[in-house]
């Protein structure tokens, strides 16, 4: 059952858990076990660099204009650059002062809406991790049994089979939970990245016009 104990390792390798720098720098968190570095919750500044938003902007939702182009903008389905174009022609048919309100209220929106986006994949993924920690301790400890059972000279042949393929499925089923950990890590940057290119779209449409 070597093979199994190096399947379990590969968790832990994934995990980060044997990448002390990277990890360390997250706080521990034991549930955390992407190289990304861990921030539950993003600043507006992050993003926006422009003047203070209005204190109006905080009732985004309940314009409907605004809130059904951040649940179109936000939608990752929707390419980058068609999600820019967008922005670029929402803002390009509004009156200056129409322009200044909507957009405005367009950045708190987004942000809003992204950053719990955001913070729920955050949340699933430590959910995540401790399960497969969880599973992995189990994995070992089916494996150690199994290896103890073949050892008795009175052990069932029938039970020894059984047991031994339902670990090896289990096994697999880790592995490949392993293997979605990659990509499910890199989802809360995805994110990020595309509010941020979201919110210098904006930007620049409210820019002045030199």
């Amino acid at each position: 059952m070597a093979w199994i104990f190096r399947a379990v390792a590969a968790f832990w390798i994934c995990a980060g858990a044997l990448a002390p720098p990277a990890f360390g720098a997250q706080g521990d968190d034991p549930d955390w076990p992407c190289i990304q570095r861990k921030v539950p919750e993003l600043s507006l500044g992050q993003v926006w660099t422009g003047p203070a938003l209005p204190q109006t902007t905080v009732g985004w939702s309940t314009d409907e204009t605004v809130s059904a182009w951040v649940a179109d903008l936000s939608a990752r389905r929707l390419p980058l650059p068609e999600a820019e174009q967008k922005i670029r022609d929402a803002a390009g048919s509004l009156p200056d002062e129409e322009r200044q309100r909507q957009m405005t209220m367009l950045v708190q929106g987004l942000f809003d809406h992204m950053n719990q986006e955001r913070s729920q994949v955050i949340a699933g993924i430590a959910r995540y991790a401790h399960r497969q920690r969880d599973l992995a301790a189990a994995l070992r400890q089916e494996s150690a049994a199994v290896d103890a059972l073949r050892g008795k000279t009175d052990a069932n042949p029938m039970e020894i089979a059984a047991r031994a393929d339902r670990l090896t499925f289990q096994t697999r089923i880790f592995q490949e939970r392993v293997q979605s950990l990659t990509f499910v890590c890199e989802v809360p940057t995805l994110i990020e990245q595309r509010l941020y290119a979201l919110v210098k779209t904006i930007a620049e449409m409210l820019a002045p016009k030199k």
